[in-house]
């Protein structure tokens, strides 16, 4: 009895470790293993660019058992998780090491490589396309993978229907001359752009308007949107139908999407959203979006994983400023800058994840800055910076939280009832080590239906946030009224919460002085480019 007790607890790996689509600055994988009835086992992290020095990274997450959609066996567990900010198109190694007391300890080193941008191939036919009655669709006639349209100046009228698709290493590529505006032009019809069911088609600086849906792209894989503009549309670009769970690898970057949704907020929740996206490896970076309710979502199908959202300019959304929600593990929004929003990041649900929220910077968010909703499990909050008239820390669903940590987040709010007001249960959660100023308050914290009147009642007494940070706000400009538009470009370079942080590897290696700083930035450092990158 005693050594089948043992064999239960000991932590097996029968399967191989899964790497997941690369990114351009970040490497995923998942893991199952057997066993481990008392959960007491772990895998550890290790990268470095082939043949170099290893270094410590994150390790894996011990996912719920019951929320991620992998079908498991009865006695297993899913690990999973992401090295983050890597360079792109760069050779690496991970090395997974599963270690557990009770024996069954094993090593695993994968080769692997980031992703580049999408560079077009030097050998390509151009066809020039030039405005008429089906100029678009009659050009299409001939081509095929390997093809260049060239699209002159001018306003092409109704559905522009992709009709075919190109292969890896030969897109089919659909660029504005260089000559003037090229428009497509949606005549308010449903699409102005279509490309269903293909894969390996690009659009580069072209505008895009008068469509209730700029550019679907359902069931299709490895779609580049480059440096075009998206205004006079409801929804941007959409990407939500996976119906085989295959589409992966599209790239949205360097992209202005202006939308209908004024603010402040008068409408309730608008039926308006820039980019939707599900499936597996997208990149959607440096894109300016204004104006919509959600800037960024990701969307429920079959498989919703490692997918990043990075250096995105976002202001003006009446409803989320990005969604995460139906995630399964491994999508990441990282370094975003978000100015006048309802909510601010969603995370409602998550099936398991785990999901990464860090290095964010957000400035007058009306209600939550992280919408932990409809009962998540999986989320990992780190190195953001919060700013806001009111309550900083505020979750106002009674659903309960499942597995959510936070670190070195900084919330800055003014006078209010509270500091920290949550209303959710709380399962297996982590909330520590985060930064706060601003006030006064009446009370500092209400968590679930307890009230904690001072910071050292917190500490002393409550089931988070014993190791909080309590900070002087002076000199940090606060909205005065969340509904006055505020401008564009905060700054979040702030000298608060230095060397107040916890080590968190991969997620501040090489910090200054004695502990990482908390908020968005480390002192010293440059502010990341946020929106479109200048032509070079």
């Amino acid at each position: 009895m005693i050594a089948l007790l043992l064999a239960l607890q000991a932590a097996s790996a029968p399967e191989e470790p899964v790497l997941e689509p690369s990114t351009l600055h970040c490497l995923a994988a998942y893991w199952i293993v057997r066993g481990d009835a008392n959960q007491n086992a772990t895998v550890d992290v290790a990268v470095r660019t082939a043949g170099g020095e290893w270094r410590k990274a994150a390790p894996l997450w011990r996912v719920e058992r019951g929320a991620s959609h992998l079908k498991l066996p009865d006695d297993a567990w899913l690990f999973a998780g992401s090295v983050v900010d890597l360079q792109p198109d760069t050779p690496y190694e991970l090395k997974l090491t599963l270690a557990d007391p009770d024996g069954g300890g094993v090593e695993k080193v994968l080769p692997t490589r980031t992703i580049a941008e999408p560079v077009a191939p030097k050998d390509l036919v151009e066809v020039h396309v030039r405005p008429g009655k089906d100029a678009l669709r009659l050009a299409q006639r001939d081509a095929g993978p390997g093809t260049l349209f060239l699209i002159h100046a001018g306003v092409y009228e109704g559905t522009f229907d992709v009709h075919k698709g190109g292969e890896p290493g030969k897109p089919v590529i659909f660029r504005a001359a260089g000559d003037g505006e090229a428009v497509i032009e949606g005549q308010g019809k449903s699409n102005a752009i279509s490309a269903a069911n293909l894969h390996d088609v690009w659009f580069e600086g072209l505008t895009v308007r008068n469509g209730l849906k700029g550019l679907t792209a359902s069931n299709s894989s490895r779609i580049v949107v480059r440096r075009c503009r998206f205004h006079a549309v409801t929804y941007g670009y959409v990407s939500t139908v996976n119906a085989k769970g295959d589409v992966e690898g599209c790239f949205i970057s360097d992209n202005v999407f202006e939308g209908p949704c004024t603010w402040p907020r008068t409408k309730g929740i608008e039926d308006a959203r820039a980019i939707q996206i599900t499936g597996t490896g997208h990149v959607v970076c440096y894109n300016r979006i204004s104006g919509f309710a959600d800037a960024i979502d990701t969307m429920p199908s079959v498989r919703c994983s490692a997918i990043d959202f990075h250096n995105n300019e976002i202001s003006e959304m009446t409803d989320d400023g990005i969604e995460m929600d139906y995630s399964d593990r491994n999508t990441r929004c990282y370094r975003n800058r978000f100015t006048n929003v309802f909510q601010g990041i969603s995370e409602q649900p998550i099936h398991g994840g785990p999901t990464y929220v860090y290095r964010n910077v957000l400035y007058n968010v009306c209600r939550e800055p992280f919408k932990l909703h409809n009962s998540p499990s999986g989320v990992l909050l780190y190195h953001n910076t919060i700013v806001k008239k009111g309550v900083p820390f505020f979750l106002s669903t009674t659903d309960p939280v499942h597995r959510v940590v936070t670190r070195n987040n900084l919330f800055i709010g003014s006078a209010d009832t509270y500091v920290i007001q949550n209303e959710a249960p709380m399962v297996d959660c982590d909330f520590d080590v985060d930064g706060f100023a601003g006030g006064p308050s009446k009370l500092f914290m209400k968590w679930n239906n307890a009230r904690y009147a001072t910071v050292e009642d917190v500490r002393a007494k409550a089931p988070a946030y014993r190791r909080l940070v309590w900070i002087d706000a002076a000199g940090v400009t606060i909205p005065e009224d969340e509904k006055r538009a505020a401008a564009v470009g905060f700054d979040p370079r702030l000298k608060l919460g230095i060397d107040a942080g916890e080590i968190l590897p991969g997620f501040n290696d090489g910090f200054a002085g004695k502990a990482p700083d908390l908020g968005a930035i480390e002192a010293g450092a440059e502010v990341p480019h946020y929106g479109p990158r200048p032509l070079k």
